[in-house]
């Protein structure tokens, strides 16, 4: 009988444990809105240990219209993976007869291949510098639920430009950029960090706010609040991984072609729930 009993209580548990997420279309991750404990369990990663990138995970960003997006490619020459780390590099073009853009940049993104709701992500990345350079690590919505950009937002969990010494973390929607808001709440904040070693950018996401990270150690909270346009909090929805070594853009400046090649390592990603 208390073998039985056993068996029930167990059953019960893992069912409870469970039922706080579920799986959507094989591959978006949603987590229920009473999520609140910060016991994360680790449910997907890439350690990038494979000689080539691992296109069930990943796909190359093509070239897109966005400031950010005009030098993205497929091309070769701007990606690799040495001694298990990505490198993602921004260079300048030596072949403008099959590609007449000056430079290209490697990023990639997990659209369609994964998405997760709620949760925690950490990326352990280093970042080098160059004149005009724009590399990013940031979330965009996988279904557009309330319509086109800017209606589902943006989660910038870190950007650096040029030779800075400091990261930018954001949060971008509707309410910040088509209706101004962005001071209630703050939408952004800059963070010291020393870009000759790797650091692990994180961001912990609730159903009401945003907690971002650098090294394990909160840097900054955008919190959802009441009575104010709905479209300030369109994070309720899953949201898909993007990592990039963007060049130039109106916000960066022009590259200086002197400073090219330049990379941005990835160690490992990390998602839990």
């Amino acid at each position: 009988m208390l073998k039985y009993i056993f068996i029930l209580v167990v059953f019960f548990l893992v069912s409870c444990k469970s039922s706080s997420s579920k799986i959507v279309d094989g591959y978006q991750y949603i987590q229920k809105d009473t999520v609140k404990v910060k016991d994360w369990e680790l449910v997907w990663k890439d350690d990038f240990d494979a000689p080539k990138i691992d296109t069930t995970k990943w796909t190359k960003i093509p070239k897109n219209n966005a400031d950010w997006g005009n030098y993205m490619t497929s091309d070769a020459k701007c990606y690799a993976i040495l001694d298990g780390k990505l490198y993602l590099k921004g260079i300048v073009n030596t072949d403008t007869i099959s590609d007449s853009r000056p430079f290209l940049t490697g990023g990639i993104y997990t659209k369609g291949k994964f998405a997760f709701q709620y949760g925690k992500i950490e990326i352990r990345a280093k970042l080098e510098s160059a004149q005009g350079a724009w590399p990013a690590i940031w979330m965009l919505s996988e279904n557009n639920k309330y319509g086109k950009y800017p209606r589902n937002g943006e989660i910038d969990i870190m950007e650096h430009l040029n030779y800075d010494d400091l990261i930018y973390q954001t949060t971008h929607s509707y309410y910040t950029l088509e209706l101004k808001q962005k001071d209630n709440p703050p939408y952004y904040k800059t963070t010291k960090v020393d870009t000759e070693k790797f650091n692990t950018y994180g961001l912990e996401w609730y159903p009401d706010k945003l907690v971002y990270m650098l090294n394990g150690e909160e840097t900054y909270t955008y919190p959802r609040i009441k009575n104010v346009d709905k479209s300030q909090w369109p994070f309720n929805q899953p949201f898909y991984i993007l990592i990039d070594q963007q060049l130039e853009g109106a916000w960066v400046g022009k590259v200086n072609p002197k400073d090219l090649p330049v990379n941005m390592i990835i160690d490992w990603v990390k998602v839990y729930q």
